[in-house]
């Protein structure tokens, strides 16, 4: 957790247990890394952000770098509210027909990283009664995605910013520039990074085991899957 630079975290007081997964689908909790009024601390966040001003509960998981300043979904977050999403892997589909092949993506040395993302708190409309309840308030987080690195471009249009632990300080300081944000939000290099296929287990949100990250027999796909 030192590469993150802290060992701290948001409203608790010492380290949670944290338990691996291997299948995280939007609405569920993400782990986090922010830096707010100066300190920098691990938090869990729902992945699907909620901008703070939104009537509904309807959440993003994706912002693309290419217009976090222009929309008003994303941009007060792209200046105020930066993130780091923790991860050591992440999965995209090839489409093959009329249904697509996971692949699972990682570092080349397979060590944790940090996607480039965003967060807000919003609060539900009905909670006006119970203000500052924890259970009032959902703080949500987006992946902020790029155009896609070499290994990725045959596989899919678009790839999650993944940030060089170098660039760490940059992101989540508090007083960095939009443009100098901007330049951070490139493919991550080709060769950093490896790739293969995987089961069609993936598919199913339900299923979170370890053999997920296995790789497998690419074989011919069911017309019409639900996937």
């Amino acid at each position: 957790m030192a590469r993150f630079g802290t060992q701290n975290w948001t409203g608790v007081p010492q380290l949670p247990q944290l338990i691996p997964r291997f299948n995280v689908a939007p609405t569920q909790e993400v782990l986090t890394v922010k830096e707010w009024r100066g300190e920098r601390a691990f938090s869990f966040m729902v992945w699907g952000m909620i901008p703070s001003w939104s009537t509904e509960q309807a959440g993003f998981i994706n912002a693309r770098a290419e217009t976090l300043a222009q929309k008003a979904t994303f941009s007060e977050s792209f200046r105020r509210r930066r993130c780091l999403v923790v991860a050591d892997g992440f999965y995209e589909w090839k489409r093959e027909g009329k249904s697509r092949q996971p692949y699972y993506f990682q570092l080349e040395d397979e060590s944790p990283f940090g996607f480039a993302g965003l967060w807000d708190e919003w609060r539900r409309p009905d909670s006006k009664a119970v203000s500052g309840s924890p259970e009032s308030v959902i703080t949500s987080c987006t992946i902020i995605t790029t155009k896609p690195n070499e290994l990725l471009v045959s596989i899919h249009d678009r790839m999650p910013v993944i940030l060089p632990p170098t660039d760490y300080d940059v992101w989540l300081n508090e007083d960095a520039r939009p443009d100098e944000l901007s330049t951070l939000l490139t493919p991550y290099p080709a060769d950093g990074m490896k790739s293969f296929p995987v089961s069609q287990k993936v598919n199913y949100v339900q299923i979170d085991e370890p053999d997920l990250v296995e790789p497998a027999e690419v074989k011919a796909l069911e017309q019409g899957s639900l996937f």
